[in-house]
């Protein structure tokens, strides 16, 4: 059993502790010739002397984390508890605890990637052999941790941090609902408790919307309101540049060259899942040792990841957002964007992993047309209207405890839109996770409209910054700078480094013999299309009687789509043929032969009996022709169409849940085929052909048809996957 803590004395007024704590700092970081600097004292004196809460607005690189762990070992030295670290990323929470250990200080994390370790951690909590715990803002709301574990961290914490604060801020461009729930942590906490929230890009209207989080009532247990420390955010490593190229293979042309002849390892960062994956794919099969690493790539996958970066095994790891706050590579030599992020802010933070430890860092960014599409696609993500969330609200009054995936069967809202709203209902009190799902509190709610509708336009406003740093020729890190309310920043500041201030020599232009080659790479259409293998739940209640796995032999076969909409190569075109004001028309003549390709390279889409097409609401012509195209270049019958059925109402929404886009769908949809081709489906393979599929429940519902009626086997074709 460990030894009782000793109990916590406080600082003597006389009592010099900057020894003490440079001593920290440098076993912290494994070096005798560090000092503190003036503000990181500032911050490490107001927590450990007066208790008070502070909040640390400085650039990536400058020492936040030394602030919280140099803290840490002069309270604990003094018979404090532990420090508790809200931390929003498992590579940040790595990385701590890392450094934590070398300052002699004893850290663990709950976090989704350790479940197995929980219980022993809570118990080395409780003997106090635990001087950090790291958490994610998710665990705050996890109903065992928040009931249970929780109360008593807070009653006896000796210091609680935020990392990543900015988080914290609606305002801000990476708002997470979780870290709303902090304001509530901060209200229960006993009188005394130290409170640190640090981060490297908030603006004025950021700081000051966090800081008054952190005060909860206006001031803290001494009587004095919130220590702000806001610094200068100038970095002298990174080398800023923007380079407009014409088009998407050129931009994968120069990508290739930049990597080969570009010393060190670095960044690429990209706005979707599927470009990562893409150009990924494209430099891996050009020899460049890369990796893609997105919000699809498995945790312990991550963490290899990054350790393979840190060590120079890869060259790029190809990533989104996925990978930004708290990874930590000194050395890191390049960040590039393929793709302009919609916040300035969250460019910059980006942009701010290279050139830590290094003198300088090359940092471009490649604009491409399609990246306000994108931003736009992003943004209709925002919080719901009033109706979705008084519909939820009277869902949960009438039914009691439910489950996202019930709720899903009530309320028209994607899963991912779903639980958001849930969290932020959680924080305002109208509802509570609890082990089973969601209740209602019955607490009376208001919609905030008003500050909803601000919100959105401050997101509107930093599309536009975003825009005028692409077009800018003053100097980028200024502009930076001016847009983050830097308050060191002088008038007229030209930093020498950037592209529009001479300071950047970028790699050549590629030629145009690589940017073909990228090209054919971008040409070559074809991306399997997964079968739907689950229902979703609560079917019963929309009138379906189907939960659980769905029978493999009620399962459609692979199949194929051209193009990713959010892709590249073909995605173009085809965001153009799916573009609202595209008339239905025919299949362009590129499509037609792009599909051909696919057949070509697909042997069992090849082996069809037949041809069967889902008959477009919306673009009846599009698909009608694309089906009947393909039976001829096959040389098979058209067998026919399989669409709404009469008196069916038009099609709903398709940014819906999928429990309510597959009842929609398998109430509209029906056969139309003759009684001839209803004979002879029995045994046969189909080619059922869509002009595009997104939540895959139309082709499920469509194939199953087709396999009740006989059919041995469907392979859907599409234009486009969503």
């Amino acid at each position: 059993m460990a030894p009782p803590a000793p109990a916590r004395r406080l600082v003597d007024a006389s009592e010099d502790l900057r020894p003490e704590a440079e001593a920290a700092l440098r076993r912290l970081v494994g070096r005798d010739d560090v000092a503190l600097r003036d503000d990181q004292w500032t911050a490490i004196e107001a927590l450990v002397r007066d208790h008070r809460r502070a909040l640390v607005v400085q650039r990536t690189g400058w020492g936040k984390s030394a602030v919280y762990f140099v803290s840490t070992a002069l309270l604990r030295a003094r018979g404090a508890g532990p420090t508790i670290i809200i931390s929003p990323l498992l590579a940040l929470m790595r990385d701590q605890i890392a450094a934590a250990e070398r300052a002699g200080i004893r850290a663990a994390t709950i976090n989704s990637a350790n479940v197995t370790e929980w219980d022993e951690i809570h118990a080395q909590i409780t003997a106090g052999t635990i001087d950090v715990l790291l958490c994610s803002p998710e665990r705050l709301n996890n109903p065992g941790f928040r009931d249970e574990v929780l109360p008593r961290l807070a009653a006896d914490a000796g210091l609680v941090v935020i990392d990543e604060a900015h988080c914290v801020s609606d305002w801000g461009h990476d708002f997470r609902p979780d870290y709303r729930r902090i304001r509530t942590l901060l209200q229960d906490l006993p009188a005394g408790i130290p409170v640190l929230a640090t981060t490297a890009t908030a603006n004025s209207r950021v700081t000051q919307d966090v800081a008054e989080q952190l005060e909860v009532t206006g001031a803290d247990a001494h009587g004095s309101s919130v220590l702000v420390l806001r610094g200068g955010l100038d970095r002298e490593s990174l080398h800023l540049s923007v380079l407009r190229l014409k088009d998407q293979p050129t931009r994968v042309a120069w990508l290739m060259e930049m990597l080969r002849s570009t010393q060190g390892s670095g960044i690429v960062y990209c706005l979707t899942v599927s470009v990562a994956e893409q150009i990924a794919s494209q430099l891996k099969d050009a020899g460049i040792p890369v990796a893609a690493y997105t919000g699809r790539t498995d945790p312990a996958e991550r963490e290899s990841l990054e350790a393979d970066l840190k060590a120079n095994r890869v060259k790029a790891l190809i990533a989104t957002s996925a990978l930004g706050m708290g990874f930590d590579k000194p050395d890191l030599a390049f960040v590039v964007h393929v793709g302009a992020p919609s916040s300035p802010i969250a460019y910059y933070q980006q942009v701010g992993r290279a050139g830590r430890g290094v003198d300088s860092a090359l940092v471009v960014l490649l604009p491409g047309e399609e990246d306000r599409r994108i931003w736009e696609y992003f943004g209709s993500l925002a919080f719901p209207r009033e109706d979705q969330v008084r519909a939820t609200l009277d869902a949960l009054s009438r039914g009691g405890t439910q489950s996202a995936q019930l709720l899903e069967t009530q309320v028209d809202l994607t899963r991912s839109r779903l639980e958001m709203m849930l969290k932020v209902l959680d924080v305002d009190g109208a509802v509570k996770r609890v082990k089973g799902g969601w209740e209602a509190t019955g607490q009376g709610w208001s919609y905030d409209g008003d500050r909803y509708a601000r919100v959105e336009q401050a997101r509107l406003a930093e599309q536009a910054t975003m825009v005028d740093y692409v077009t800018t020729d003053g100097c980028r890190m200024a502009f930076l700078r001016a847009t983050l309310d830097d308050p060191e920043l002088e008038p007229g500041m030209q930093c020498g480094r950037c592209d529009n201030c001479g300071g950047v020599t970028l790699p050549a232009a590629p030629t145009a013999e690589h940017v073909a080659q990228a090209r054919t790479a971008m040409d070559t259409p074809g991306v399997v299309i997964e079968p739907r293998k689950m229902w979703p739940s609560g079917m019963a209640s929309l009138g379906m009687e189907v939960k659980g796995k769905i029978a493999p032999e009620r399962q459609l076969a692979p199949g194929r789509a051209i193009a990713r909409l959010d892709g590249l190569g073909w995605s173009q075109p085809l965001r153009e043929l799916f573009a609202p004001s595209t008339p239905d028309g025919e299949t362009p003549v590129a499509l037609r032969r792009a599909a051909v390709q696919v057949l070509e390279s697909w042997p069992a889409g090849k082996a069809v009996d037949g041809v069967v097409v889902v008959r477009s609401a919306t673009r009846p012509m599009l698909a009608q022709h694309l089906g009947r195209g393909l039976a001829t270049y096959l040389s098979k019958p058209f067998v026919g169409t399989i669409g709404p059925r009469a008196g069916a109402e038009a099609p709903g929404r398709h940014d819906v849940n999928s429990a309510m886009r597959l009842a929609g769908v398998a109430d509209r949809l029906t056969l139309e085929l003759s009684d001839a081709a209803l004979g002879g489906l029995a045994g046969r393979s189909i080619l059922l052909v869509d002009d595009y599929t997104d939540s895959g429940w139309t082709l499920t519902v469509a194939g199953q048809l087709l396999l009740d009626a006989g059919a041995r086997e469907v392979l859907p074709l599409t234009l486009a996957l969503q």
